[in-house]
């Protein structure tokens, strides 16, 4: 199934109307019956995530800080096995993760000797059995797996479907009994920017999907939609530097979460499939 940019917009601009929180998704469902469930979570993911972003800063004062912590003591003073950070994150329309990360520095400064590393703090979030607190350990919980944006479990699911689309990827080419070098042969090789795969012997692209007659030197696989902020920001982040070492034209597969599903989203269409 084909999304067309006109329909991504369509349902990105529901979101305008409706505030991007988790609660918000089932009334995507039902204004958008039918776009599968995964189609929607992906939109939704994005859209929520650039929410985020621009009210990242005002949760991170030290009077937010101090006032989030203190309603958390309160809250599992009245009563601890309440959802108290969960309900905290929703009312405030922060995301649960990035309130459990807050709450969980806030306690580790005022408890351990030294402030708390990054690295102690992600394990912790990793796994909440590690924080020396019980309370706030399943408080932390309820926050990571009520988080369908952030958090570890989302950053396993990602890693997972990025790999997915991977493997996809390279059965077709296969398929196709294209020769190519994949990531790992590249790098020993002594590449430092390296696509997913660079095809030995390049290809004609002829497919509803590209401009026809395009030679495709590498693919770069990305199982996530191609909205136009993820379009500029992997063109600046990856693709031009992809260019400038291997030459154009650009050959991308940008799906959705779930096989088979693509977005037309493109402001150059001689740069993506």
């Amino acid at each position: 199934m084909i999304l067309t940019k006109a329909q991504y917009d369509e349902i990105a601009q529901c979101l305008v109307s409706v505030p991007p929180t988790r609660q918000s998704l089932r009334k995507l469902k039902q204004r958008f019956p039918s776009q599968s469930q995964a189609t929607l979570l992906s939109i939704f993911s994005q859209e929520y995530q650039k929410h985020i972003k621009r009210t990242h800063a005002k949760h991170h004062t030290s009077e937010a800080i101090e006032s989030y912590y203190q309603r958390y003591l309160n809250g599992v003073g009245r009563n601890g096995a309440a959802p108290v950070l969960l309900e905290l994150a929703n009312e405030v329309d922060y995301a649960p993760s990035l309130m459990a990360r807050i709450i969980l520095e806030r306690f580790l400064q005022e408890h351990e000797e030294t402030p708390p590393s990054k690295s102690v703090i992600n394990s912790m979030l990793r796994d909440p059995s590690q924080i020396p607190d019980g309370v706030l350990a399943n408080q932390v919980y309820q926050c990571i797996v009520n988080d369908c944006c952030y958090g570890p479990l989302v950053d396993c699911i990602k890693h997972a479907i990025g790999h997915e689309h991977e493997v996809l990827l390279r059965d077709m080419l296969l398929e196709k009994n294209l020769s190519f070098l994949d990531e790992d042969q590249l790098r020993a090789k002594g590449y430092d920017k390296t696509p997913d795969f660079i095809l030995q012997v390049p290809v004609v692209m002829l497919c509803p999907l590209a401009v026809e007659g395009h030679i495709i030197h590498w693919i770069e696989s990305k199982a996530s939609f191609g909205d136009e902020c993820s379009h500029q920001a992997y063109l600046h982040d990856q693709f031009w530097s992809y260019w400038n070492s291997l030459g154009s034209p650009i050959t991308k597969q940008h799906r959705n979460h779930s096989p088979g599903g693509n977005i037309q989203n493109i402001q150059n269409p001689s740069f993506y499939i």
